[in-house]
């Protein structure tokens, strides 16, 4: 699992998402010789490569629950970034809002981007619904190199500005980039099931971590009719 020092950065959009194998330090004098130097760069480029293969199968949906198994076991509602609830009655058409899930009351643990989602209102006619069908919500970690994607409104796109993957709004499908290229279920963003209360409210159903339901965060999710079989 990476640590937090190797999360991608929301800020600079050039973070690399997934740990990088560190080169050996040059000889030191008495240290070793160079050919040394060259042969243990080589047994650690080798061990990276192994690393990087087995990266995709890591089950990410267990980093978000571990120490939050009782926010997470139950349905929370939705709370925006100014700390009042989410209402569908006071959330405009195409707009979006950046949501932690699960809270866990721990501001550190919240501050971690695995843990952030896009809830997003539909442009029209979808997001005029007076129901849950109004919104997406998905994961922000680009499926790709883990970088942090955003929703444009303007141009009702949800692209990632590392690499230029772009993720279609009904499903959270990669149709444009390098994740669009990735074997499924590595192409699809993980989601989370909504519902609205009557008095507007907006919660957060509680998920099932794998790829056949809500997905596996920085991995992905099957998509039901499309990227599989119903």
């Amino acid at each position: 699992m990476p640590s937090k020092d190797e999360q991608p950065s929301e800020k600079s959009g050039t973070s690399e998402g997934k740990p990088q194998t560190p080169l050996p330090r040059t000889a030191r004098p008495g240290g070793g010789s160079r050919k040394t130097g060259r042969r243990v760069f080589l047994k650690l480029a080798a061990l990276g490569g192994v690393g990087t293969a087995i990266t995709p199968y890591i089950p990410y949906g267990a980093y978000l629950t571990q120490g939050a198994e009782t926010a997470s076991a139950e349905k929370q509602r939705v709370i925006r970034s100014d700390s009042t609830v989410a209402n569908i009655n006071r959330f405009p058409l195409n707009t979006s809002q950046v949501i932690v899930y699960p809270r866990t009351g721990d501001p550190a643990q919240d501050a971690e981007p695995f843990r952030r989602f896009q809830l997003i209102r539909l442009p029209p006619p979808e997001g005029e619904a007076r129901d849950a069908s109004a919104f997406r919500c998905y994961n922000m970690i680009c499926i790709h190199l883990w970088c942090l994607w955003n929703y444009w409104s303007d141009s009702e796109t949800a692209p990632c500005p590392c690499h230029g993957s772009t993720y279609r709004l009904a499903d959270g499908l990669a149709i444009a980039g390098p994740a669009a290229v990735q074997t499924a279920p590595n192409n699809a963003l993980p989601s989370l099931d909504l519902e609205v209360d009557d008095e507007g409210d907006i919660w957060i159903r509680p998920p099932d971590w794998t790829v056949d339901r809500n997905g596996i965060v920085g991995y992905g999710r099957w998509i039901p009719g499309v990227t599989k079989k119903a």
